[in-house]
């Protein structure tokens, strides 16, 4: 399914056509799925892939590839008595052989001998897993990267209503963390993919301004992996967002549980927040807002607030990313400080649902260094709203 997210200006809604942009998004995504497929010849895609695209207007179109950990893996995992996980991203399950109990010590030692045969196999088995996992996911990342490529170049300008400086993004990246596969898998390396082109760069290659290999290098390709490795610059940060966030001393919009960051190597560090506006009161229809200083109010009154206060939000989260991001030494001048905020709910509001912030290190440094002024580093942060509610 796609999603249209937009804020036209009166000149651009004469000539936009949602009905024509969502037709072409679905076209795409469906393209999109068939050139996956085609990557893997006549292998049979024992998983649900699905491609979601959506549109913003003034950066391009998004489709998103399911994220690395969703593909069914089968993994071996010791343990006292052996036990093998499955995995699908939907499901999981175990099954384990065990030895005898305090009670059955009289049994055949053939028992023991089979045993520790599939301890031996369960190792084994465990030692193969960590060896093929790296190689098995960079070969599956390769052809979706593949795949991108071609569909970009042969099929992006199939989405007609694009400007010239708007991007057509592919990524397997969403807007949830990730942190819920440590709890399962030993070496718990995710993939971060991100293949995007301006659609200007696609029309030029199809006025044969490009060579379809002049084209290909115009694409930015970022395949890298996340790291597990604690560095407390970033620890730190995560913990100042947690407290400056909490109601009793925000202005705007709060936050009740743990700000949680990945680490991608060689990109950047990716925060993700939730956020919120208020509480419902037990069995009422009212609520709390306690940034606001209002208690007891309806849904109107609770929806009226909301769309005030997320432009104050959107402000004092960017003026925050500045001021103590350039507490961050870990992070390279070309690598980026990401937030990922999911937004409070109010239907029918018409502020985005989610919100994307990005900054370069180089920026951050400079702005440490006194090299630019506060304003300045604010101004460089690039803004990605999510679907509109």
């Amino acid at each position: 399914m796609c999603g249209i997210v937009m804020t036209v200006t009166p000149a651009f809604a004469q000539k936009f056509d949602e009905a024509r942009m969502e037709r072409d998004i679905e076209v795409a995504e469906n393209i999109l799925k068939t050139l996956v497929r085609q990557q893997f010849d006549r292998q049979r895609m024992f998983f649900g892939f699905e491609v979601d695209g959506s549109y913003q207007e003034g950066f391009g179109i998004t489709f998103r590839f399911p994220a690395d950990f969703t593909t069914p893996i089968t993994f071996a995992i010791a343990g006292d008595v052996g036990e093998v996980m499955w995995l699908d991203g939907n499901s999981r399950g175990f099954y384990s052989v065990t030895g005898p109990t305090a009670s059955e010590r009289e049994a055949d030692q053939k028992v023991k001998e089979e045993l520790d045969r599939i301890r031996l196999k369960t190792k084994s088995a465990q030692t193969k897993a960590s060896l093929n996992a790296d190689s098995i996911r960079q070969a599956y990342n390769e052809k979706l990267i593949a795949a991108a490529k071609d569909f970009l170049i042969d099929y992006g300008d199939l989405i007609s209503q694009l400007g010239e400086n708007e991007k057509i993004v592919i990524t397997n990246r969403g807007d949830q963390p990730r942190v819920w596969v440590n709890q399962f898998l030993s070496s718990p390396k995710r993939s971060h993919l991100s293949i995007e082109i301006t659609k200007g760069d696609i029309t030029a290659h199809k006025q044969g301004k490009l060579t379809r290999e002049q084209a290909l290098k115009k694409i930015n390709v970022v395949n890298t992996e996340s790291v597990d490795a604690v560095e407390p610059d970033l620890e730190l940060l995560s913990s100042i967002f947690n407290r400056l966030y909490r109601s009793d001393l925000s202005n705007t919009f709060f936050t009740d549980e743990g700000i949680y960051y990945e680490r991608l190597k060689d990109f950047g560090a990716v925060y993700y927040m939730r956020v919120y506006s208020s509480n419902q009161l037990p069995n009422s229809n009212l609520f709390n807002m306690p940034t606001a200083r209002l208690y007891e109010v309806d849904q109107a009154a609770r929806d009226k607030k909301v769309k005030e206060l997320y432009p104050a939000f959107e402000k004092d989260i960017k003026e925050n990313m500045v001021e103590y991001g350039r507490t961050i030494k870990s992070l390279s001048d070309n690598e980026s400080l990401i937030f990922n905020v999911r937004l409070t709910k109010c239907e029918g509001c018409g502020i985005p649902a989610s919100i994307e912030l990005t900054v370069k290190g180089s920026v951050l440094k400079d702005y440490a260094s006194g090299k630019i002024s506060k304003e300045a580093a604010i101004g460089k942060i690039a803004v990605k709203k999510g679907q509109a509610q």
